[in-house]
């Protein structure tokens, strides 16, 4: 008699679920050792942390972006449509949402998934802390929907800026969040005026734009190095960002944010990265454990806490580590949490428990990329004690390496390697700005 195939079901294909669903995928499905499932809300993958140049136009995610079905048919893997809405622990099924288009008629009924093994890769969205007006009036830049909405408001501002003759208002973007998200998304708006003016825009350049960065804390990028911090902060206020520390938003409405000391910042767009957590509807689902910001608490081997079946990695993951202190929520904690997940499944599969590991994080160092203008970040290196400030062309070239690691992870090197010299022809061939 035949033991039945295990199905392996991965919910969210971000950085860390696309990557162990590849990889799994990669040994297991290939060889029908296994059955790989992925679960999506959307057609295609978009590496989270370029969501700001999809919002300025400096990317094309109709290029750039990646389709699931394809990918999953090239690495053995199946991939559906969905959305979660519960987990029943007892008889090893999740329940899907049904799928409506946009009239909402219903596409896809409500159905049932069965695991045997389940992997949380859900990812994060912003967490306004209940401020008054931000869910009415901001824009979360959490995923493509929402970088797509901001780049057409954007694009309409400076349009009805460059068409008015008399043009005495400045275009004013309001950021609340210091951390890497609203450093990069301040600098990119800059690079967006500078290409814009060049395709026709009539008296846009950076004095007609008002980017206000905001932070509650004392300073920018409050999780590196207070030199870096320093940098950037010197960085922006070069391109004419007015970088506001110590200050709390309060509420905001449609004209724009009020602060705790009494300021009100006028914006005509407005952008809130200020802070993350896991989903709302992840909150005790399926009886599981969960943290305050409703990430999902894990064991060093990324198990649940209450069901060994069940993992959880990336920033829906609370993953407590050696010393004190849990993951930090960064794209290369998934990818390295995607690797080690994966190891710990097969030891499991193969009923050999006692050789899955636990995860510890290896801070490799931090970039932040201020779009065509400068790079600052810190590398984290075996050779040194602390961390090592680079800066400029190779910081960079560091930067952009990121994000191979992450094509590699995908596509091997060959793939990853072609892909690049189709970007390079792409740079030479289309506009610098995505322009409708």
């Amino acid at each position: 008699m035949t033991t039945p195939m295990k199905k392996i079901v991965i919910v969210g294909g971000g950085a860390g679920g696309l990557e162990l669903a590849t990889s799994l995928g990669d040994k297991l499905g290939r060889k029908k050792k296994a059955e790989i499932v992925l679960i999506d809300r959307n057609h295609s993958h978009l590496w989270k942390p370029l969501l700001h140049e999809v919002a300025t136009g400096s990317l094309d995610d109709g290029v750039d972006a990646l389709s699931y079905l394809a990918h999953a048919r090239n690495h053995h893997f199946n991939f559906q449509l969905g959305s979660l809405t519960d987990i029943d622990r007892d008889s090893k099924k999740l329940q899907l949402a049904e799928i409506c288009d946009p009239q909402g008629e219903r596409l896809v009924s409500a159905r049932e998934i069965h695991y045997d093994i389940l992997v949380m890769a859900l990812g994060s969205a912003s967490n306004d802390f209940g401020t008054p007006g931000v869910k009415d009036h901001c824009i979360f830049l959490d995923n493509p929907h929402q970088a797509h909405r901001f780049h057409n408001e954007m694009l309409n501002l400076f349009l009805k800026f460059s068409a008015n003759p008399d043009r005495k208002e400045r275009v004013n973007i309001a950021i609340v969040g210091g951390g890497a998200t609203g450093v990069e998304l301040s600098a990119e708006l800059h690079n967006a005026v500078k290409q814009l003016h060049s395709y026709g825009f009539e008296g846009l350049d950076n004095k007609a734009l008002n980017v206000t960065l905001v932070e509650t804390g004392e300073r920018i990028l409050p999780a590196l190095p207070a030199r870096i911090s320093a940098a950037a902060h010197q960085e922006l206020t070069k391109l004419g960002v007015r970088v506001l520390t110590k200050t709390m938003v309060t509420s905001a409405d449609a004209k724009g944010l009020n602060t705790k000391d009494g300021e009100f910042i006028e914006a005509d767009l407005m952008v809130w990265a200020a802070g993350i957590k896991a989903p709302d509807f992840m909150k005790d689902i399926g009886g599981l454990e969960t943290n305050r910001i409703n990430q999902l608490v894990v064991e060093p081997t990324l198990q649940t806490t209450r069901d060994p079946d069940i993992y959880a990695i990336g920033d829906c993951a609370s993953c407590p580590q050696p010393g004190g202190g849990f993951v930090p929520p960064r794209a290369q904690s998934a990818h390295q949490m995607a690797s080690r997940c994966s190891e710990n499944i097969l030891a499991q599969l193969s009923g050999q428990e006692k050789k899955m590991k636990p995860y510890i994080y290896k801070d490799h160092g931090s970039l932040v990329s201020l779009s065509k203008f400068s790079t600052v970040g810190s590398l984290m290196g075996n050779l040194m004690h602390g961390s090592m400030m680079v800066e400029g062309r190779i910081a960079r070239i560091v930067y952009i390496s990121l994000y191979r690691m992450h094509q590699i992870a995908l596509h091997g090197y060959t793939r990853t390697g072609l892909i690049m010299l189709v970007g390079g022809i792409n740079r030479v061939i289309r506009p610098r700005l995505k322009l409708h």
